[in-house]
């Protein structure tokens, strides 16, 4: 097997929209970090850190021997397994913004589904590559990993987490979809997972309630539906180039925790439709990157797993964007590379760095 070098416009790529996230972190975070910790830098500083781990866990990943990982697929989804029932345990999990879906190690914070979606894309990516020949036969090749998947899906939805659970569930349809199984399953699948959307509504009050602010947010102006009239003032005004950097007037304490979820309308007030431009070229470009890698690759395990990583980063980016804008209902899910967080963060740099280590191949 020929040697190759890494896709270094994979990487570069990656380090600049990194470096703009953390930039932007500090634009959207400085008022209320200055207000809560006496320090405007409190968040950058923390995702600086987390970046320069990142790069060094690409690093390592590009350089992980594939066929271990693979070997090791279904210990990795165990130890996601066992992280995902021990978060729901009281004393061990934490609550964050009503959800039992962290585990608190100091200031600091560890979300395990963000762990379980990659396990989840490693062993998904290991049983399709060697049940390829039964992925048509629906009984005996797509109901055992839908089974899987249910099952972490499941305990995602116990912390509840809806939108990282929404994330993990499309990505690995996706990644199924391309394995050659039939499109009529998917339709099936479509329309029994619609009745299972609207049952997890109806099922939970703040659900139904984000529905009717996502209708008609003014419903509710101080309530379900603040969050979004208050990201649609920010992006309104954003014009062509924006307000200018560090000129956002929704992060004086109008748009609530700016830095993470909603990191987009702040960079679209400040930066206006040319930074948003430049933001959606990032992710178009290293998802065309990370998928020309997945074509070129020979070895059925590593297309897949190439495919599922892209699939993760670019429905995830997809999602955040169409909730900032009022697409879709409100969901929690981050915006890769650029909201504050370091589970979010470590997640997408290891996704991208075993993307590199297939590229090498």
């Amino acid at each position: 097997m020929k040697k190759r070098h890494i896709d270094y416009f994979l990487l570069a790529s990656v380090i600049i929209i990194s470096i703009f996230g953390i930039i932007m972190i500090y634009s959207a975070s400085s008022i209320w970090a200055e207000f809560k910790y006496h320090n405007a830098f409190k968040y950058v500083i923390q995702q600086s850190l987390f970046f320069a781990f990142g790069l060094g866990v690409i690093f390592i990943c590009t350089k992980i021997n594939l066929d271990f990982i693979k070997r090791k697929a279904n210990l990795i989804l165990l130890g996601c397994f066992i992280l995902l029932i021990l978060v729901l345990i009281p004393g061990i999990g934490t609550i964050r913004n009503g959800s039992r879906s962290w585990f608190g190690i100091g200031g600091l914070g560890i979300q395990p589904s963000e762990f379980a979606k990659l396990g989840l894309i490693i062993f998904v990516s290991k049983y399709l590559a060697h049940n390829q020949k039964n992925m048509r036969d629906v009984k005996k090749g797509a109901l055992p990993i839908f089974l899987v998947i249910g099952i972490f899906f499941f305990l995602i939805m116990l912390e509840p987490d809806f939108g990282t659970a929404m994330v993990m569930a499309l990505t690995l349809i996706a990644l199924i979809f391309i394995s050659g199984l039939k499109i009529s399953f998917f339709v099936k699948l479509g329309i029994l997972g619609l009745a299972g959307i609207v049952a997890l509504i109806a099922a939970a009050p703040y659900r139904m309630a984000r529905i009717i602010s996502f209708l008609n947010p003014w419903s509710d102006p101080l309530g379900s539906g603040y969050q979004i009239i208050q990201s649609l003032y920010a992006i309104g005004p954003g014009g062509l180039l924006g307000q200018g950097f560090l000129n956002s007037r929704q992060k004086h304490f109008y748009l609530p925790e700016p830095q993470t979820d909603f990191i987009f309308s702040i960079i679209s007030e400040e930066l206006g439709f040319l930074g948003v431009l430049i933001v959606c070229g990032f992710f178009f470009f290293i998802f065309y990157r990370m998928l020309k890698i997945a074509l070129s690759a020979n070895d059925l395990f590593c297309k897949y797993l190439s495919f599922g990583l892209a699939f993760g980063i670019f429905i995830q980016a997809a999602l955040n964007l169409a909730v900032v804008v009022g697409l879709i209902p409100v969901t929690g899910v981050t915006l890769p590379f650029f909201s504050y967080g370091g589970s979010s963060l470590l997640i997408s740099m290891i996704s991208v760095g075993l993307v590199l280590n297939v590229s090498k191949r």
